[in-house]
């Protein structure tokens, strides 16, 4: 059988984990092996948090939402049920930096969540 010779291939693996461990500190980002378990690890946990991103400003939202009603005599859940049944169709993004950055258009849409609620 013949010899294989890696060279090529193998530094360019090599390479392309180094690259991906740029700007971690020590021998984290000189060390191959030790380079490509925390690569490894930080693959895992951006693959995770681009999922958790969502939850946690969703929850961020919510809870600035219930701040802003609170204020104007309502909780959260019975807010969210009046603009259903008056059928205002914004979302939480939207009603979350409504509250914060314009809190007069957010005390009408509020107003008008709780003349819905019969």
């Amino acid at each position: 059988m013949t010899r294989v010779k890696r060279g090529n291939v193998a530094r360019k693996r090599r390479k392309k984990i180094l690259k991906l461990a740029k700007g971690f500190r020590g021998s984290h980002s000189t060390l191959f092996r030790t380079a490509n378990q925390q690569v490894m690890k930080a693959l895992r946990s951006a693959y995770r948090d681009r999922k958790r991103r969502k939850r946690d400003f969703r929850r961020l939202w919510i809870t600035r939402i219930n701040a802003a009603v609170r204020q104007h005599g309502m909780s959260y859940s019975q807010f969210i049920g009046n603009l259903k049944k008056a059928n205002i169709q914004l979302n939480r993004k939207m009603l979350a930096q409504m509250a914060v950055l314009d809190p007069t258009s957010f005390a009408k849409v509020a107003e008008l969540a709780s003349q819905a609620k019969s």
